[in-house]
């Protein structure tokens, strides 16, 4: 059986992703990347936000008319949207033939391999979900990079956020189980490992020894071919000061500080629940500045939650224009069901919201502008990720995470997928970052 997996949603989900196609090929299925090579189509589904509902809904929605069409045989949802709404989906979507929720690889395998109808979702409650042990994963690109999960679910119950519900408890990855698959990722050409999970920082939790993140990126870096190691998603209120000071020590770790903030006003992220405040928020910004001259701070936002005032607001404009983040994503605020946020009063109108983001959005894109306009004549290193059609390749520098952040655009026929290469920024127009290899210095005679 040829099995195409749309992937959608986040990082994480594209390594489950992996794991799925892994253990379907043990089952004899061949995994292809064109769906119009499929007989069966699995749709990996994201759950955390409305519009990735939708996005979601939509792609199932699609591949259920190409079903009906005779164009695929068999049609499946898995992922965080099954995994909370999966018998809703199977019953108002009779186009799909079943829903699986995380960590049902076997019976998503058995079910493929018999073409069964399912009528109920195959899901583990998410306080019982353990987790998922590497033993196989499937690499069906050729990028220099890939996403190494670290731990799944999350015990922080911020008021806005579904995930524990779809992703349960917080569980640490083992650490050996992560060196392996490292280990996998370095021996098919991965360059540059990409730590993704709900809170890295809190890496350690629930096992055995006393070992934290530290500990991780150390054995990590003692791993051959691998030369950069970005770890995302570090929880504010646990981020210390010995990790700040080991990012910036010049390690294969890379000083890339991702730091969802979500806002700096003290009452707002009080109802979030964020466990911080606006003065943790500027001593976190103060230390990683003053400890890492070359720090690349990414932080993200939302704006529109219950309540926020327009002086709220103001007071996040000004607050990022004054720190000039190096990155930025912005969210409009989404009421999930089920979670406390959703039920609070004074909900912000959709108009409110997205012109707020709008306005954030154009400020940071400003300061974009000015931090790219500063790059221009400066040489930096970049790893490439893509050649293109017309002679040149496209690359990152480490101040880059691939998908969310910048590309650099580098005029050269002779670099490879997976070179990593000093060059001269020569112009920039807006987003897009233009550069030439550096020249090599002739040696003397």
């Amino acid at each position: 059986m040829k099995v195409y997996i749309h992937k959608l949603g986040c990082p994480k989900n594209d390594v489950d992703a992996d794991y799925i196609a892994a253990r379907l090929a043990d089952a004899g299925h061949e995994h292809v990347n064109d769906p119009d090579k499929a007989d069966t189509v699995i749709v990996n589904t994201c759950g955390f936000i409305l519009p990735a509902k939708e996005e979601s809904i939509n792609a199932i929605l699609e591949f259920g008319q190409k079903k009906q069409e005779g164009k695929i045989r068999s049609l499946y949802a898995t992922g965080c949207l099954s995994q909370r709404y999966g018998n809703e989906m199977l019953k108002d979507i009779p186009e799909l033939d079943g829903a699986f929720g995380h960590g049902a690889l076997d019976s998503l395998a058995e079910t493929v391999t018999t073409g069964k109808h399912l009528e109920s979702v195959v899901a583990i409650e998410p306080r019982k979900l353990g987790y998922l042990t590497w033993k196989h994963r499937l690499i069906t690109d050729s990028l220099p990079y890939s996403y190494l999960k670290i731990s799944d679910g999350c015990d922080r119950g911020c008021t806005y956020c579904a995930i524990p519900a779809m992703r349960g408890k917080y569980r640490s990855r083992p650490l050996d189980s992560i060196l392996r698959e490292a280990q996998f990722l370095a021996d098919n050409g991965k360059k540059e490992l990409i730590l993704v999970s709900q809170e890295a920082t809190l890496w350690g939790y629930g096992l055995d020894d006393s070992a934290g993140v530290i500990t991780l990126l150390s054995e990590l870096e003692k791993i051959r071919g691998i030369e950069w190691i970005r770890l995302m998603y570090l929880y504010p209120p646990e981020l210390s000061d010995e990790v700040i000071a080991y990012l910036g020590s010049g390690t294969k770790t890379l000083p890339y500080f991702d730091l969802p903030f979500q806002h700096v006003n003290s009452d707002i992220l009080a109802r979030m629940r964020r466990r911080t405040d606006r003065k943790r928020v500027e001593y976190l910004v103060d230390t990683i500045r003053q400890k890492c001259s070359d720090a690349t701070l990414r932080t993200t936002f939302i704006v529109g939650f219950p309540g926020e005032t327009e002086e709220q607001f103001e007071e996040l404009m000004i607050y990022a224009e004054q720190t000039g983040f190096e990155r930025m994503g912005v969210f409009a605020y989404s009421a999930e069901e089920g979670t406390p946020a959703a039920e609070f009063e004074n909900q912000v109108p959709e108009e409110v919201k997205h012109d707020r983001l709008d306005r954030l959005m154009s400020l940071q894109r400003e300061i974009t502008f000015d931090l790219n306009a500063g790059l221009v004549g400066r040489s930096v290193h970049v790893l490439i990720d893509k050649v293109n059609d017309d002679g040149t390749v496209t690359g990152r520098t480490y101040a880059d995470c691939p998908d969310i952040d910048l590309d650099m655009v580098v005029e050269s026929s002779s670099l490879a997928v997976g070179d990593m290469v000093a060059v001269t920024v020569t112009r920039t127009d807006g987003y897009d970052l233009f550069a030439k290899p550096c020249e090599r210095k002739k040696e003397s005679a």
